[in-house]
């Protein structure tokens, strides 16, 4: 049954990831985004991690959607339709879109982290200090790298929102 819900959240979550990148209307990518993040967060409940699932749905769908939306409403969507991308872009991207997936899956298949291991039990009151300690100590690199790519979205949201002088 688990697996039947699981395989029904991850197969909707790739379809409204891919639905966000390939719409043509911002709102529309924005309201893909918020359905994936909230499939992701159902996957939190399978997992039986309700304290992420909990957080994915303030911080991403509540938090980072509402940045994104006005975002998307500052700037003038019908002017930003009509510049298109640079032709001939698109070949350079995709070689190295495929160059990089190609190298994950050599680094994920390669490595010994993604084998087969049973789940860490978090037991009693002591959730909350267990997922920062880990979160902090073990993940400090992941945590960093979201920090910045989120960092980076942000400056980017302004330089798009900002009017030319």
């Amino acid at each position: 049954m688990d697996q039947g819900f699981f395989l029904l959240f991850a197969t909707v979550s790739v379809i409204t990831a891919l639905t966000m990148v390939l719409a043509r209307n911002p709102v529309h990518s924005a309201l893909a985004l918020m359905a994936c993040f909230l499939q992701v967060s159902a996957i939190f409940v399978l997992l039986e991690a309700p304290l992420l699932a909990v957080i994915q749905i303030f911080v991403y769908v509540g938090a980072i959607m509402v940045l994104f939306l006005f975002v998307i409403m500052m700037i003038d969507v019908r002017e930003a339709v009509l510049q298109r991308f640079l032709p001939g872009g698109n070949l350079p991207a995709l070689v190295l879109l495929v160059l990089l997936g190609i190298e994950m899956l050599v680094l994920v298949l390669w490595s010994d982290r993604f084998s087969v291991m049973e789940p860490v039990t978090i037991g009693g009151g002591d959730d909350v200090r267990q997922l920062g300690t880990a979160l902090f100590a073990d993940y400090l690199l992941p945590f960093e790298t979201a920090s910045v790519i989120l960092l980076a979205a942000l400056v980017g949201a302004i330089m798009l929102a900002r009017k030319e002088q």
